[in-house]
């Protein structure tokens, strides 16, 4: 993608592209830019859009459990307020045993998003400050956002059945005989049955 008002987002990627090694850069529209690095580069590359290049906000960050891969995507979001410009910073590394820099210093917040993705992933941040327990309590079961957790085994283990929720019917059901609507096949999966 070349156009002349994706000037500042080209400017951006000339100057990640001279000073880093990227696995991957790419406009992937006007206002986006994503880069793909390596697990060590994380902190080189948000230090200097940081303080070198106006990504000042750190808008977010998120895991994505690609088990087919055996590894985990973390990914960066950086704002640059003056320039409207969301730039993502992606780097993957092994779902066993795999472990990223701790980023807090650079932003304090990312303390949060960090500890959330150790308790909800299993993944370690090295340097990270803060009680292992964050949001769940007495856990001992895999991570729950990883995608091997089976939710509806654990659930089945874990919570006992309520006598007298026998008759209860599924909302879907109930839309349907009052609506005459027809379930989706969608929708269906999600049945009682």
């Amino acid at each position: 993608m070349s156009d002349s008002n994706l000037h500042n987002e080209e400017k951006l990627l000339n100057l990640l592209r001279k000073k880093f090694l990227l696995k991957e850069s790419s406009i992937k529209r006007a206002k986006r830019v994503e880069v793909k690095v390596e697990p060590k580069e994380i902190i080189p590359v948000l230090l200097y859009a940081k303080e070198n290049s106006g990504y000042i906000h750190f808008a977010h960050m998120s895991c994505v459990d690609w088990i087919e891969d055996g590894e985990f995507e973390v990914v960066y979001i950086l704002w640059h307020p003056e320039e409207k410009i969301n730039f993502f910073v992606k780097t993957r590394v092994p779902r066993d045993n795999g472990s990223l820099p701790n980023i807090d210093f650079i932003w304090r917040q990312a303390n949060t998003y960090e500890r959330e993705i150790r308790e909800m992933f299993g993944l370690e941040f090295e340097g990270l400050v803060g009680r292992k327990e964050f949001i769940l309590e007495d856990w001992e079961h895999l991570p729950p956002m990883r995608r091997d957790f089976d939710t509806a085994e654990f659930v089945k283990e874990t919570y006992f059945h309520r006598p007298g929720r026998e008759d209860a019917k599924d909302v879907r059901e109930h839309v349907q005989e009052r609506t005459d609507e027809e379930l989706p096949d969608f929708a269906k999966k999600y049945s009682r049955d």
